[in-house]
C-alpha cells in the first residue's frame, strides 16, 4: 500500500470544494463537536472547588460554601453565554475573540487574544486526554505504566477522526457526548428522588486523611475555590469561534446551540454541586466526585455506575479535546490569512478541513503530554488563564463596538458586554493570583512570546512582499515568431503570483523559447480579474492560461496540462520553467509552501525531460 492509498484508507476520498456546504454541521452535531469541552467540565469543576475548600476543613459549614460558589459561577456562565450570543449576532461570519478584539481594540489586543486562545486550545487537548486516560488507568491500574503511550494513541485517533472532516467527526462524537449528558441527568434525577423520598444516605467520609487544615475560611480561599470552579466555563467560546461550521442560517443556528449548551451545562453543574452538598460529600484524592456520587446513588455494583464511571466520563473527557480540534485550525486560518502564522495553515485539506492546523495542534499537545508525562495535575494549573484572557478582550471589544456604532438598543448590549468584561477580568485576576506559582506563570510568559512570534512572521511576509513587488517594472515583450516557422523550443512557465521572481522566469523563457505559455492554477482564492489586468499591463505578449482546481490541488491540473501540451509538440523538447524565490535564512523557508519541490518531483515521475527552476534571491 503506497502513501496515497493509505491516506485514502484512513481519511477517505478527497472532497471537491463544491461539497463545502454539505460538510456543515446541524445543531445536534455541532453541540457534540463544539460543546464537548464545556459539557465535560462538570466531571471535575465541582471537585476542583471542594479540593480548595477542604484546606480549611471538612465540616459541612465549610464545604457547604461550594453551593453559593456554584451559583455565582452559574451567574457568570449566564453573563458569558448572553454576551457571546450578542457577539454571534454582530459577527454572523464568525466572531472569535481574535477577530472581535482586533477589529475593535486594535492589533496588539487582537494578537493577545489569538495567542491566548491558541495556548488554551493546546492545553485543552493535553488536559482532556490526560484526564480521560487518568480515569481509565484508575479503573484499570495495570495500564498506569502506559499512561503516556495511551495519551499519544488517543491524540493520534482524534487527529485521524478530525482529518476525515467536520461532518464525520460530528457523527462519530454524538453518541458518547449525548450518552454522558443523559447519564448525568439520570444521576441528578435519581439523587433528587432519593432526597424527596427521604432515602438519601450521605457519602461515608474517607478513611484516610485528605490533609490537615492549613488555612482559614477567608475571602481569598473562597476566591480560589471560585477560580477553580470556573474551569466549568472553559470551552464556552467555541461556538462563537465556529459559526461558519454550522449549516445556514449559520448565526441563528449557532446562537440557538449556544443557549442550549448554556442551559445543559448550567443544569448539570448546579445539579452535581447540589448533590455533593446534599450527600455531605468530602472530596478524596483517590476517587472523583462523580464516582463517589454514582457509587452512592446508583450502587457501586450496578451497571449504571460502571457505565458512568468507566465509559461515559472517560469518553467525554477524551472527546472534550475535540472542541479544540474544531476551533484551533479555524483560528490558525484567520491568523495565517492576516500574515501572522505560516500561510500553509490557511489551506483547506482533502476533506475540507484545515489539515495543517489539526496536525500542528496534535504535535503541540503530544509534546506537552510527553514533557509532563501525561499528568493532569501537572498540566491543569496552566489551564484557564488563556480562556479568561480571551473572554475579557472579546467582551471589551464588543463594548467598544456598541459605543462606536450606537445602533438600536446599543446601551443594553453595551451594559451586558461590559458586565461580562468586568466579571471575566476579575476571574482572570483571581486565576493568575492563585495559580501563578503553581504553573500559570508559564502561560503568562508564553502569551507575549507567541505575540512576538506573530509579529516576526508578519514582518517577514511584509519584507518578502516588498522585495517581490512589481511596482515600477516596465512592460515586457519579445520578438514574435514568424508565421510558418516550425516551433523548435516551446516553454511552459508556472505562475503562482505575478511578482519579480515570476517576471525573471518569463524573461528567461523569452531568451530560450520561440513559443511560451504561462499557466496559473486557481484553487478558489484567485482574483481573476485583477490577475488578468496586471498580466495585460506587464506580460501581454505571452498567453496566460488559468486552470480551475475543483479539489484545491495545484499539482494535478499542471500535470494534466503539461501532458496535453507535450502531446501537441511530439517532436521537440518542452521546457517547464518554475519560478522560485529563495529566502535569506533557511528556516524562513518553513513559512512558505514547498510547491516547487513537490511539482518537480511530480513532473519527474511523469517523465517530463526538461524542468528548470529560476531562482530569485531575496
Amino acid at each position: 500500500m503506497n502513501f496515497a492509498q493509505a491516506k485514502r484508507f484512513f481519511l477517505g476520498k478527497t472532497l471537491p470544494t463544491s461539497a463545502h456546504a454539505e460538510e456543515r454541521l446541524t445543531k445536534a452535531e455541532a453541540l457534540a463537536v463544539l460543546s464537548s469541552d464545556a459539557l465535560s467540565s462538570v466531571a471535575y469543576a465541582t471537585q476542583e472547588t471542594l479540593l480548595v475548600l477542604v484546606a480549611a476543613g471538612t465540616s459541612a459549614s465549610i464545604l457547604g460554601q461550594s453551593l453559593p460558589i456554584a451559583i455565582a459561577i452559574i451567574v457568570l456562565l449566564a453573563i458569558v453565554i448572553l454576551s457571546y450570543r450578542q457577539t454571534i449576532r454582530a459577527y454572523p461570519q464568525g466572531g472569535g475573540s481574535y477577530i472581535v478584539a482586533r477589529s475593535n481594540l486594535g492589533l496588539l489586543p487582537g494578537l493577545i487574544a489569538g495567542a491566548s486562545l491558541m495556548i488554551d486550545y493546546i492545553l485543552t487537548v493535553a488536559v482532556s486526554v490526560s484526564a480521560g486516560i487518568d480515569n481509565l488507568v484508575s479503573a484499570i491500574p495495570v495500564l498506569r505504566p502506559l499512561t503516556v503511550e495511551l495519551c499519544l494513541v488517543c491524540v493520534f485517533l482524534l487527529m485521524i477522526a478530525n482529518l476525515r472532516g467536520v461532518k464525520e467527526s460530528g457523527r462519530l462524537f454524538m453518541i458518547p457526548t449525548y450518552a454522558f449528558v443523559a447519564s448525568i441527568f439520570l444521576l441528578i434525577g435519581m439523587g433528587l428522588f432519593h432526597q424527596v423520598t427521604g432515602t438519601i444516605d450521605p457519602v461515608p467520609p474517607p478513611v484516610e486523611e485528605l490533609g490537615h487544615v492549613s488555612e482559614q475560611l477567608s475571602l481569598f480561599l473562597i476566591l480560589r475555590a471560585f477560580a477553580a470552579g470556573c474551569t466549568a466555563l472553559t470551552g464556552v467560546e467555541a461556538i462563537s469561534d465556529g459559526v461558519l461550521a454550522f449549516k445556514a442560517p449559520e448565526w441563528k443556528n449557532a446562537s440557538q446551540t449556544l443557549i442550549a449548551m448554556g442551559v445543559i451545562l448550567g443544569c448539570m453543574f448546579l445539579g452535581i454541586s447540589y448533590l455533593a452538598h446534599a450527600y455531605e460529600l468530602v472530596p478524596r484524592e483517590t476517587e472523583t466526585v462523580l464516582s463517589l456520587l454514582s457509587r452512592q446513588i446508583f450502587g457501586g455494583s450496578s451497571l449504571l455506575y460502571y457505565f458512568l464511571v468507566l465509559f461515559a466520563t472517560p469518553m467525554i473527557l477524551l472527546l472534550a479535546a475535540n472542541t479544540a480540534y474544531a476551533d484551533f485550525p479555524r483560528l490558525c486560518y484567520f491568523l495565517a490569512r492576516d500574515g501572522f502564522l505560516p500561510r500553509q495553515l490557511a489551506l483547506l485539506g482533502d476533506r475540507l478541513v484545515y489539515s495543517n492546523g489539526i496536525l500542528l495542534l496534535s504535535i503541540c499537545a503530544a509534546v506537552l503530554m510527553v514533557i509532563f508525562k501525561g499528568s493532569t495535575t501537572a498540566i491543569i494549573p496552566l489551564y484557564a488563564v488563556g480562556v479568561f484572557t480571551s473572554f475579557t478582550l472579546s467582551q471589551a471589544g464588543m463594548v467598544r463596538r456598541w459605543f462606536r456604532e450606537r445602533g438600536q438598543g446599543w446601551q443594553a448590549s453595551a451594559l451586558l458586554n461590559g458586565l461580562g468584561a468586568v466579571a471575566t477580568t476579575v476571574v482572570l485576576g483571581v486565576v493568575i493570583a492563585t495559580k501563578f506559582a503553581l504553573g500559570a506563570w508559564v502561560v503568562v510568559i508564553a502569551i507575549p512570546l507567541a505575540v512576538w512570534l506573530f509579529i516576526s512572521i508578519r514582518r517577514h511576509y511584509q519584507y518578502v512582499a516588498d522585495r517581490l513587488s512589481i511596482q515600477g517594472i516596465a512592460p515586457r515583450s519579445h520578438m514574435p515568431r514568424a508565421k510558418g516557422v516550425t516551433v523548435t523550443h516551446p516553454a511552459i512557465v508556472i505562475v503562482g503570483q505575478l511578482h519579480r521572481g515570476t517576471i525573471e522566469a518569463l524573461d528567461y523563457a523569452r531568451s530560450i523559447a520561440d513559443e511560451i505559455v504561462a499557466v496559473h492554477v486557481d484553487v478558489g482564492t484567485t482574483n481573476r480579474e485583477k490577475l488578468q489586468q496586471r498580466w495585460q499591463d506587464l506580460e501581454s505578449d505571452i498567453d496566460l492560461v488559468i486552470l480551475d482546481s475543483s479539489y484545491r490541488s495545484v499539482i494535478a491540473p499542471i500535470l494534466d496540462f503539461v501532458s496535453q501540451y507535450e502531446a501537441q509538440h511530439p517532436d521537440v523538447l518542452s521546457t517547464i520553467i518554475i519560478p522560485a524565490f529563495v529566502p535569506r535564512r533557511w528556516w524562513e523557508s518553513l513559512l512558505h509552501n514547498q510547491t516547487t519541490l513537490f511539482l518537480k518531483n511530480a513532473l519527474r515521475t511523469k517523465k517530463s525531460r526538461v524542468v528548470t527552476t529560476v531562482r530569485y534571491y531575496l
